[in-house]
């Protein structure tokens, strides 16, 4: 494969090709000329001299990994199905996880192949290389994707279960990596560590010549995973969890998706939604690359239509046991979703206290909305067309530590609040009932210093602040 210290560059090779031809096509026929002009636009717009390098470790890391991995005792399973599997494609896939600077691993391959291609390739690294460690699963029929995965699930020894794709590949630090963040959020005991870690990831051409499309994740966001399984690869499910949930067949194409759902459904009857992040830990590092091929979703979005519906499905189900009166809807980009609240955000989910959207200028370009937790605002400068990029975060909603008071509306519980931070009585007004600013007058700096103040408040209290990007006010 490559070199551990090798980088790999893509400096805006992609921009026209036939994949994104494609996309467009797709998008132009699904939402109409004005919606693919905008993303077509964006597009362009933001590939224009792209340049994205991922950097492997170096040997000097990857060295000191791999004497410093016998310091955590967590042994990771990582489950595969496998079908028809290209030959040199899982050959990647193995040598990527052999190569792991963390060696505590078991690489279970469950195999649906009509043909013996992966059995035979598996048996030469278990007797010409003795790798023991690499375990095989002959299914008698092909049940899906999810079901072949249970069959190795189920046969899985380690204290963390992770999912990796057939045709897919680890970077070398990936176990290192969420073994180190097991560790530093686990408490003392012992007894109470993280359900659930995920990486950031990218993805690479079909022959490996260069990576592209990096996608750097938020840490968990429960807003964010109802609108988009952000999460993804690469995924490790505490085992015992795992084994309890498994995979659900109803919604092959997306169980991704739907076992992220189950575990903060579970999560959220044993803590409050404020403290998912301690459950659920983001590993802020590239660890997964994604193969993009013609069958796959990472290159043609048409390819899997059907995972689009399962997802939105899974998320109708996730909706449903949570107890919300809810309409979900595809979104304008596939495998992104909307929920629509009936009759609104507040009645069908009491930990959100303030929802609030955009503020546009008269060109219809963001200058303020959304605020994390350093007080910079968000999606300045973007058009109100625009998505945000291809993790499309601008047009989702979304937790964040503070919205702007000029385009906002809190629950009932907290609405004393408004009063006591702005000096205004809370009152609603206009169509999207927001909070009434029209007796407050102060500069960029003094919405941005109220609306954090709010923020603060509210986060406080235990309540989440969710960005909701249709709700609009244009100054």
């Amino acid at each position: 494969m490559w070199g551990d210290s090798m980088i790999f560059r893509n400096m805006g090779k992609h921009i026209i090709n036939r994949a994104n031809i494609g996309k467009t096509i797709n998008y132009l026929r699904k939402n109409g000329i004005k919606h693919a002009y905008y993303a077509a636009r964006e597009r362009l717009e933001a590939e224009t001299g792209y340049d994205y390098v991922y950097a492997g470790p170096d040997e000097k890391s990857l060295a000191f990994q791999r004497e410093d991995w016998k310091e955590f005792p967590y042994r990771f399973s990582i489950v595969v199905p496998a079908y028809e599997t290209v030959e040199e494609h899982l050959r990647e896939m193995i040598e990527s996880v052999r190569n792991q600077s963390y060696q505590r691993w078991e690489l279970i391959i469950a195999d649906a192949s009509e043909g013996n291609g992966v059995e035979e390739l598996v048996y030469k690294y278990q007797v010409e290389e003795h790798e023991r460690r690499i375990r095989f699963i002959r299914l008698d029929e092909n049940r899906g994707i999810s079901e072949n995965t249970n069959r190795a699930i189920e046969a899985a020894e380690g204290d963390y279960i992770a999912l990796l794709d057939h045709d897919d590949i680890l970077a070398y630090d990936a176990l290192y990596e969420m073994a180190k963040a097991v560790k530093l959020n686990t408490d003392i005991t012992g007894n109470k560590r993280p359900a659930l870690l995920y990486s950031d990831e990218d993805k690479y051409d079909d022959n490996g010549r260069y990576f592209m499309d990096p996608h750097l994740k938020y840490d968990f966001n429960l807003d964010l995973i109802m609108s988009n399984n952000y999460v993804c690869h690469f995924m490790a499910v505490d085992a015992a969890l795992m084994k309890t949930l498994k995979l659900r067949k109803k919604y092959d194409g997306a169980q991704d998706y739907d076992l992220v759902l189950r575990v903060v459904a579970k999560l959220l009857g044993e803590v409050s939604a404020d403290k998912l992040k301690e459950n659920i830990i983001h590993v802020p590092k590239v660890l997964y690359h994604w193969r993009s091929h013609s069958r796959s979703t990472a290159q043609n979005t048409s390819s899997k239509a059907y995972a689009y519906e399962a997802g939105k499905a899974a998320l109708e189900d996730f909706c449903i046991n949570r107890g919300m009166n809810v309409n979900v809807s595809h979104a304008l980009h596939l495998g992104f979703y909307r929920i629509e609240y009936m009759p609104d955000i507040f009645a069908n989910r009491p930990e959100v206290g303030i929802a609030g959207g955009r503020v546009l200028d008269r060109n219809n370009k963001i200058i303020s909305g959304i605020y994390d937790e350093n007080g910079e605002r968000l999606y300045v400068g973007l058009h109100k067309e625009y998505s945000g990029g291809s993790a499309h975060r601008a047009s989702l909603m979304q937790d964040c530590a503070a919205v702007d008071i000029r385009c906002i509306r809190l629950c009932r519980e907290l609405q004393p609040l408004f009063k006591e931070i702005t000096g205004v009585m809370y009152k609603e007004t206009g169509t999207w009932k927001l909070a009434d600013v029209s007796a407050i007058s102060c500069d960029e700096e003094g919405y941005k210093k109220l609306s954090m103040e709010l923020g603060r408040a509210a986060a406080k209290k235990g309540y989440l602040v969710v960005w909701c990007p249709e709700l609009t006010v244009k100054l």
